[in-house]
């Protein structure tokens, strides 16, 4: 008799977690036919594997949890008895697949009715395969019913919609039966006959493989997994893998007025299963036309096919690579799927004709004004921008380190209820909101280790903890104007030492109010102006929350001016305001240490002040999307602009001519000189994987620097949909690929920020959800972190069901410290 030695149940509960089918009893084994670590590992000698729902529409998992013999469970708990060390050789008795088409998932049947599940090894070598070998009491239709539900669950994950929409055909698509399972080893493991003759061609496909990674291959026909003993007098037959489905046909081209570029190059696709760009033909002809209207288009083609037609949109999120001659961009098709491609060029001249017709396309699309009339140094502003380069004066490149394994506390997702009483049960937990609103805004204390959430009209306030987690410490539940009419914030500002919020009412702009945190109620109501709206505003300096400061800066959409509560009547500054006669469209502003000014429009220029009331030193040129945020270190040398689909980062030191070693905030730039940019984004190959999980394209919330007074800034933090993405600035410098972390949630985010004083800590606004998230929760962006990690959603827990103490790196999260926000 055997029993589940289920500590994770007992942790994390089952419910979202519900079992849909399950193989009582097998063994797995790890496979590994190329490698020279061995050529199969017994994994569990007795197991179970079961297919569990997750806590995500349309997601699921091949769980293989270990089984064992009665008094053995027992046992191990008498010898371990460090609730820590249970804990962590919990994780050892399961292993945890999420089901996806590129597992390649197959059953085979052999000899003495012997029934075996693989699937790839996704985080191994190439070859490497999970075998689990059901026992013989098995019945041959539990694991045709496994097998079967395993593909409709293939199904539902990737086209995201029940499988009861699917048909017999739809769902052979995830049959790769034609793939070898190669025999796993007995348990005693006796030696392995294999010819040499087999042994070096596995080799050599292994090495095939690893090159049909590389820009310049196609996947092998031949299989990997080949059965090692040759049949010599037997014609071989060769078996072709099993492809995603490839991208669509293209539509009609539009008739080209004007032709912009036309190069010849190679044409590869981002095969999701392998991860890598596949080559898809070795010569096409890649077009780039006006075809009017302020319309643009990339046409593709061969001389025996139309391979792809895409208007010219920022979401196309294109990067040019000299180093590897190459142009990578995205494509979505009105059914919502996403593919990533890649251009490959001959030499550079080539790349960079094209690059100047396509970014000529691009940013006259976007800003509807001819390229023609834009000045020569402001055009190659635009082209640094998108290429893939490194920033002047960036760290020295070191060889990079893996990054260290960090002990992690396991992160509970699981929503809470709202009444802290001591001796919770699940009857009083409430998973959802009471009120129709939901989280807006985030405001991070630098005084005071407070963080204050706007939901609707009302602001929930939560404490820091020594150990990094946030706790609920009160409600202000009525938001209202001191004449008692109730409003939703757009808009709000610590000030005056973390003692007062700045509030901003999206229905009267041209009034701000003041609320006394220390009462809980707004106590001023200011009339900036009569005639000029409030579009935003923002600290005196970097650090003025952290003063006495009285006054403050605001921008409407074509004025920059300080605000002064102390002035009787309307509270603008007249002799320090700066107004435009053109709509500059102004949308975001930041200030320095020193008390700089940036100031962003939504048509993507931002100007550079060292005080208010002239004119700006420099004028750094649009790229064409809105500015929707803006960030500036504290010594004026970064400044961080976020669009929609990218992030800006911005050199404003100066490194040559008369003004050498200034900020462009002091004095203005040459007139053949510039500020140096760096466009941060998601890879294509990312950006396309988001919108695969997701169905959105990428929408970041306003980037921010970590903070501190005593320290530089080292990182960046934003987020997209569901995905926090923190930048590592050095990485950034150097011109690292993908120099950023991951970290994706069941909800969209709404605000993110990083704790003051600190990169470790990120506090992270959900809609109904407020959490801060240490670092190490962030993983590189891999198949696995990009699908998201939900294993642990279950339902909220009992205080009886933590391990380990506070210290432990096992520790359990209390209801202290995860907090759920409809307050």
């Amino acid at each position: 008799m055997f029993v589940l030695k289920n500590v994770g149940k007992l942790i994390f509960g089952s419910s979202s977690q519900e079992s849909m089918i399950e193989l009582p009893q097998g063994q797995l084994y790890l496979v590994r036919p190329l490698s020279p670590k061995g050529y199969s590992e017994l994994i569990f000698k007795d197991a179970t594997a079961r297919i569990r729902r997750t806590g995500q529409d349309y997601q699921y998992q091949l769980v293989v949890q270990r089984v064992y013999e009665e008094g053995e469970a027992e046992l191990a708990d008498e010898e371990g008895e460090d609730e820590e060390l249970n804990a962590l050789a919990a994780e050892k008795d399961e292993k945890t697949f999420l089901l996806d088409e590129a597992l390649h998932f197959r059953v085979e049947s052999r000899e003495g009715s012997q029934k075996v599940l693989a699937w790839k090894d996704l985080s191994g070598d190439v070859g490497d395969v999970y075998e689990f070998v059901c026992d013989p009491s098995t019945k041959s239709a539990q694991v045709e019913a496994f097998e079967r539900i395993a593909r409709q669950c293939q199904y539902e994950r990737k086209y995201r919609k029940p499988h009861s929409t699917a048909s017999e055909a739809d769902l052979q698509q995830f049959d790769f039966e034609e793939q070898p399972i190669p025999q796993a080893s007995p348990i005693h493991s006796p030696t392995l006959a294999r010819s040499i003759e087999s042994s070096d061609a596995m080799f050599q496909l292994k090495n095939e493989a690893n090159v049909g990674a590389r820009r310049d291959s196609t996947p092998s026909t031949a299989s990997v997994l080949a059965e090692p003993a040759p049949e010599p007098l037997k014609e071989k037959k060769v078996n072709t893998p099993v492809k995603q489905p490839g991208p669509p046909n293209p539509p009609a081209q539009p008739e080209p007025l004007e032709i912009f570029a036309m190069e010849i190059g190679e044409l590869h696709f981002f095969d999701f299963p392998s991860g890598a760009f596949v080559l898809q033909d070795p010569s096409v002809t890649a077009q780039v036309s006006d075809v009017g209207n302020w319309n643009y288009w990339l046409h593709i083609a061969s001389k025996d096919r139309q391979w792809l037609g895409i208007p010219i949109i920022a979401d196309i999120n294109p990067v040019f690579n000299f180093e590897f001659l190459s142009f990578i961009f995205n494509q979505f098709t009105e059914d919502g799927s996403a593919y990533s491609w890649l251009l490959r060029f001959k030499d550079g001249k080539t790349l960079e004709r094209f690059q100047d017709g396509l970014m000529r396309a691009l940013w006259e699309q976007l800003n509807e004004v001819k390229w023609t009339k834009v000045k020569e140094q402001d055009r190659q502003y635009v082209l640094d921008a998108f290429e893939d380069l490194n920033m002047e004066d960036a760290p020295i490149e070191e060889e990079e380190e893996e990054e260290p394994e960090v002990e992690e506390e396991p992160e509970d997702d699981a929503p809470q209820s709202e009444h802290y009483d001591s001796d919770e049960e699940e009857e009083d937990v409430e998973t959802g909101p009471k009120d129709p609103y939901t989280n807006s805004a985030l405001a991070v204390g630098y005084k005071h280790d407070r963080s204050f959430v706007v939901r609707g009209p009302k602001i929930g306030v939560f404490k820091h903890t020594p150990k990094n987690h946030l706790e609920f410490t009160t409600n202000i539940s009525k938001v209202e104007t001191p004449k008692g009419a109730s409003f939703v914030p757009k808009k709000v500002m610590l000030h005056n030492e973390d003692r007062n919020l700045i509030l901003q009412n999206d229905t009267d702009p041209n009034k701000l109010y003041r609320m006394d945190l220390e009462y809980g109620k707004v106590v001023d109501e200011w009339n900036v102006h009569d005639d000029i709206p409030v579009v935003t505003f923002g600290p005196e300096n970097k650090f003025a929350q952290m003063t006495h400061e009285p006054t403050f800066l605001g921008i409407s959409k074509n004025a920059l001016f300080r605000v002064d509560p102390r002035l009787s009547g309307n509270k603008l500054v007249d002799s320090q305001l700066k107004q435009y006669v053109s709509k500059n469209d102004f949308s975001a502003i930041s200030t320095t240490e020193k008390g700089y000014v940036a100031v962003a429009s939504n048509k993507g220029d931002i100007r550079l002040f060292d005080r208010l009331g002239i004119n700006a030193k420099t004028v750094i040129p649009a790229l064409g999307e809105p500015i929707i945020g803006l960030d500036v270190s504290a010594d004026g040398r970064w400044v961080l602009a976020t669009c929609r689909t990218y992030l800006l980062l911005i050199d404003a030191l100066q490194k040559s001519g008369k003004n050498e070693g200034k900020l462009g905030f002091e004095k203005p730039f040459a007139a053949d000189s510039k500020p140096q940019p760096r466009r941060l984004a998601l890879t294509p190959e990312h950006v396309a994987q988001f919108h695969h999980e997701t169905g959105k394209g990428v929408s970041f919330t306003p980037a921010r620097f970590n903070t501190s007074k005593d320290k530089g800034e080292t990182s960046i933090i934003t987020a997209t949909g569901p995905y926090i993405i923190d930048w590592n600035l050095d990485k950034v410098l150097r011109g690292s690929k993908a120099p950023y972390i991951i970290k994706r949630y069941e909800d969209t985010v709404r605000a993110d920020d990083f704790k003051f004083g600190t990169d470790e800590n990120v506090i992270v606004t959900l809609p109904n959800w407020v959490n801060m998230v240490g670092k190490q929760h962030l993983k590189r962006p891999t198949r696995e972190s990009i699908a998201g990690d939900f294993q642990r959603l279950s339902t909220p827990r009992r205080s009886s069901g933590r391990v380990s103490t506070r210290q432990s790196g096992r520790y359990k999260l209390g209801k202290d410290e995860v907090v759920n926000s409809p307050y």
